[in-house]
């Protein structure tokens, strides 16, 4: 079940084009009154141009385009843009200016909704119980992304074992006193990943595919926790452990993995962070709310937790300033899965979700269908 790079339907990668207002949507709106309503948010697909083409043969497409929350708001009462049967946000950075997906605002979306489909893979930002309470599937895109944040969390989980932070640190400084201290006394603090033990919290999509990684290329062994225990992933991955609780992933990982859904609490916090091996390593690549990041100060500063590499954040755009100071704590600004790549599949797996959904199909990514089946 491993996630592949995800490709655009076009031939090859290419260049994302400026504007398609003019083409695609001239060609979308035509005899749009016999056709449902898609509502578009946000900015002009870039890639994959015949499959949105394909989407304006199904539907009419309207646009909101960059719209604050009070303008979207009145839209919707306003029905600006008719009983629209599903909604399409192919980035996670545009599109989302009317804020939190909350009571609010679902309640505002004409009972003929039945899909959200969008770009990126966490959705603590929608209240996904809530859209099913109002008949509305939600599919995210997190297979779009496997790949490049896997990737990430390999880097992060390196620059754990390695010290990376300080040496490249000590490298930018320009200052021959930080090199020479970093050149020759890394090594006598650091470690190879091989053969420890990698506790992932969460083997989803990106948790499973990290796992693939680790085994491969360092022979760690690995262990993970989930809300259930997901036997034919253990079975295709050759061998994990399965931690029926959080402490026991705890106790026994070299270095703790983040790869689940932010779910309205903190994960890790102080009573936490006193169950980990002395001097264990801990990657976020996850939410950054799942951590009490003021605990994570003190288990550094305590030596529990030896480093951290952290993609995500508690308070973003702000980062603790008590973590980005230290030299072993890699920080990054919310980019695992940023890449060309991850932004095709994010187009396209929305608009496949759509397309199979209300064509009498099966949504593809969808992750509040336990909600939507109780209503039934």
């Amino acid at each position: 079940m491993s996630a592949a790079t995800p490709t655009p339907r076009d031939a090859g990668l290419p260049a994302p084009a400026t504007s398609i207002a003019s083409s695609s949507l001239s060609t979308s709106t035509s005899s749009s009154s016999a056709k449902p309503t898609i509502l578009h948010l946000g900015d002009d697909i870039r890639w994959n141009h015949e499959l949105y083409k394909e989407l304006g043969e199904r539907f009419h497409i309207e646009r909101s385009y960059s719209i604050g929350r009070e303008q979207f708001k009145t839209a919707l009462r306003e029905k600006k843009w008719g009983d629209f049967v599903g909604m399409y946000r192919p980035f996670w950075n545009t599109g989302g200016e009317m804020g939190n997906w909350d009571e609010e605002l679902i309640s505002l979306l004409p009972t003929s909704c039945k899909i959200y489909a969008s770009a990126g893979a966490g959705f603590d930002w929608v209240d996904t119980k809530t859209l099913a309470e109002h008949g509305v599937v939600y599919c995210n895109s997190a297979s779009a992304c496997t790949e490049s944040v896997a990737d990430t969390a390999i880097f992060l989980l390196l620059s754990t074992y390695r010290a990376f932070t300080w040496s490249f640190l000590a490298a930018r400084s320009c200052d021959p006193a930080q090199f020479h201290a970093a050149n020759q006394n890394i090594a006598a603090v650091t470690h190879n990943p091989n053969g420890t033990v990698l506790g992932i919290i969460g083997l989803g999509k990106i948790g499973f595919r990290l796992a693939q990684k680790a085994k491969a290329a360092f022979q760690m062994k690995v262990a993970y926790h989930d809300v259930v225990r997901i036997e034919s992933r253990e079975q295709e991955l050759g061998g994990v452990t399965w931690c029926e609780n959080l402490d026991e992933l705890l106790i026994s990982s070299d270095c703790v993995v983040l790869a689940t859904p932010f779910e309205g609490s903190v994960l890790l916090g102080r009573e936490e962070f006193r169950r980990f091996k002395k001097g264990a390593r801990l990657v976020n690549i996850a939410r950054g709310k799942l951590i009490d990041e003021d605990a994570l100060v003190e288990a550094l500063d305590q030596g529990i937790i030896g480093a951290a590499g952290l993609d995500v954040h508690s308070n973003e755009p702000n980062v603790h300033p008590k973590l980005a100071g230290r030299d072993n704590v890699m920080v990054l600004s919310h980019t695992a899965g940023a890449s060309v790549e991850s932004h095709v599949g994010f187009e396209r797996l929305g608009m496949e979700n759509l397309i199979s959904y209300l064509g009498g199909g099966e949504a593809l990514t969808p992750v509040n269908l336990e909600w939507l089946k109780k209503e039934e």
